[in-house]
């Protein structure tokens, strides 16, 4: 009998095997919660909360609230913990959670498509009043967020806004966010066609539905059929812009994996042409995708857009079709180049009734309530009583005639809201900051309200469109990277050493057909105080540098470092 072969397996040392757990991807089998968000979004819907709130929190008090709900599940109806007073920005990554929050509240009221009522304008500035020490912002994805809540009002203030077809429902949390939309959808005159009944009937299908109240994490959607793109498509989970088929005539061309934050990614055409009648069924489908293969061990990795990116969008059309649509998308061309570069509709406007719009710039978004009050009050004396809200951090009344034009801008301007802004004031968008946000390191509102104010004082005759963007973080909720000037803020060191607020600078990034992200400068830091003087200097340059007609991005990208310092 021939000897037995020595089994080299069995001489060599044992290994301990462990099994892989993947991406924490549900179509894979991976249901295992990996990180403490997944574990208490299994544990319970974030949807559920609100009874809890409802019947205990408001009750008992600020001090009785879980602390799963608290940082997490009241996310879902839109609550967030804001900063306590006096923390500096250098705690920010420091302390524990419980050390930064506050005993109140963010309250993100949801505004899809920027569409409102001036009876809802109105009843929004009553709740500020009231509840939120006359605080407001507009947001740039179309809300408006209020401070200073306290959780014991928080069923009022639920009470009045459903009260007129408003609600915080999936303004927060690993939720489909709100639903961008054109402002002037279904009015403006070279509309490609109007998103309004696909926003409509995905609301009703997707909002507060717990099929998609467990995504990864949020998710980002946009609708427009405006020319102008106006949503900023190229940075949301999935967005519809719309195109003319030469065949089948107006639609939607279909984008998915845009996003900003730590680790920016444009959107990717899929090259797919939808119908309007079809947008929601496509919309869930994507969703779909989502939250069945989108990544759940690392939060970090937890957006469509890493998905996206490994997949492909090859790969990715694919399992759309054969897996959640049934059925092939129709090819479709690309959305044209917009001619106006700004995007944001301020000014006065003819609308496809012959009626006007008059879109205006509060100073970074934010305005207060006793103004949001007045805005309706004007909206009604001069329009229909509908105003819109934009993804730049305006607003726009619409339906005024000729006659009333004149006498609707003067009162707008004495509000301190112009009609014709300045390019600073036009183009400066600024996040919340760390006057509330346990996320921020630096100063932002004020801060940008103040550069307006220097720029517009220093470069009186500047009139090239520029976008100016102040973030007080990196996670880039002001869009710091597709700014022409991004400010991502951090902490520095000053002249004499001292540690202060300041930003790192990004230069020449854009949205549109041709979007891409800011240069960044070796070493390239300015403090806040610098920070007038810093920017002044650049668009000194620009002017003296550019060619005729050339962009300040297209600058930017070219222009020598010593000329950007």
């Amino acid at each position: 009998m021939a000897a037995t072969p020595p089994n080299p397996a069995a001489s060599a040392p044992r290994r301990k095997v462990s099994r892989h757990r993947g991406e924490g991807q549900w179509a894979a089998g991976h249901f295992t919660p990996l990180n403490g968000n997944e574990q208490f979004k299994k544990d319970d819907d974030g949807l559920n909360v609100r009874t809890r709130i409802e019947t205990i929190y408001a009750k008992r008090g600020f001090d009785s609230i879980d602390p799963n709900d608290l940082r997490g599940r009241m996310r879902w109806w839109g609550l967030y913990t804001q900063r306590r007073p006096g923390i500096d920005g250098g705690k920010t990554a420091i302390l524990e959670p419980e050390e930064l929050d506050d005993t109140y509240f963010m309250l993100r009221v949801r505004i899809d498509g920027g569409r409102l009522t001036t009876r809802q304008l109105r009843v929004i500035g009553e709740v500020s009043q009231e509840f939120a020490r006359g605080t407001a912002d507009i947001t740039d994805r179309q809300n408006i967020q209020l401070h200073w809540i306290r959780i014991e009002d928080v069923p009022e203030i639920w009470n009045r806004l459903e009260a007129v077809g408003l609600s915080t429902t999936e303004a927060c949390g690993d939720t489909p966010r709100v639903i961008l939309g054109s402002p002037v959808a279904g009015i403006a005159e070279d509309e490609i066609i109007d998103g309004t009944p696909a926003i409509e009937e995905i609301h009703r299908r997707v909002i507060g539905n717990p099929a998609f109240s467990n995504l990864p994490r949020k998710f980002k959607t946009a609708v427009s059929g405006s020319p102008l793109l106006d949503v900023a498509h190229e940075i949301n989970d999935v967005a519809f812009v719309g195109v003319e088929h030469p065949e089948h005539g107006p639609g939607f061309d279909l984008w998915v994996g845009g996003g900003l934050s730590t680790n920016p990614k444009i959107g990717q055409r899929l090259g797919a042409w939808v119908p309007l009648d079809e947008v929601p069924d496509v919309l869930e489908g994507v969703i779909s995708i989502f939250r069945d293969h989108g990544y759940r061990r690392l939060r970090t990795r937890a957006r469509l857009k890493f998905l996206v990116a490994d997949w492909g969008t090859e790969k990715f059309r694919q399992v759309l079709e054969d897996e959640y649509l049934n059925r092939k998308l129709v090819d479709g061309p690309a959305p044209a180049q917009p001619v106006e570069r700004w995007r944001d509709h301020v000014g006065v406007h003819r609308q496809r009734d012959g009626r006007l719009y008059v879109g205006f710039a509060p100073r970074v978004g934010r305005v207060d309530g006793t103004t949001l009050a007045k805005i309706a009050d004007l909206a009604e004396a001069h329009g229909s009583g509908r105003v819109r809200t934009t993804v730049e951090q305006k607003m726009i009344v619409l339906d005024v005639t000729e006659e009333q034009v004149d006498s609707l801008v003067a009162g707008l301007e004495s509000l301190d809201l112009t009609v014709h802004p300045s390019p600073f004031r036009r183009g400066t968008m600024a996040c919340t900051g760390i006057e509330y946000c346990k996320l921020a390191i630096v100063e932002t509102k004020a801060r940008g309200a103040s550069l307006i104010d220097e720029l517009e004082r220093r470069l009186p005759d500047f009139d090239e469109p520029i976008t100016i963007n102040v973030n007080g973080c990196p996670n880039a909720c002001a869009r710091i990277q597709v700014a022409d000037i991004g400010l991502k803020g951090q902490l520095v060191l000053d002249d004499n050493g001292d540690q202060v607020e300041g930003f790192q600078v990004h230069l020449g990034g854009a949205l549109g057909l041709e979007a891409g992200f800011g240069r960044k400068v070796r070493g390239l830091k300015v403090t806040s105080e610098e920070l007038p003087d810093y920017v002044e200097r650049v668009l000194k340059r620009f002017q003296a540098e550019r060619a005729d007609g050339e962009r300040f991005a297209a600058w930017a990208a070219r222009a020598a470092e010593e000329a950007l310092s």
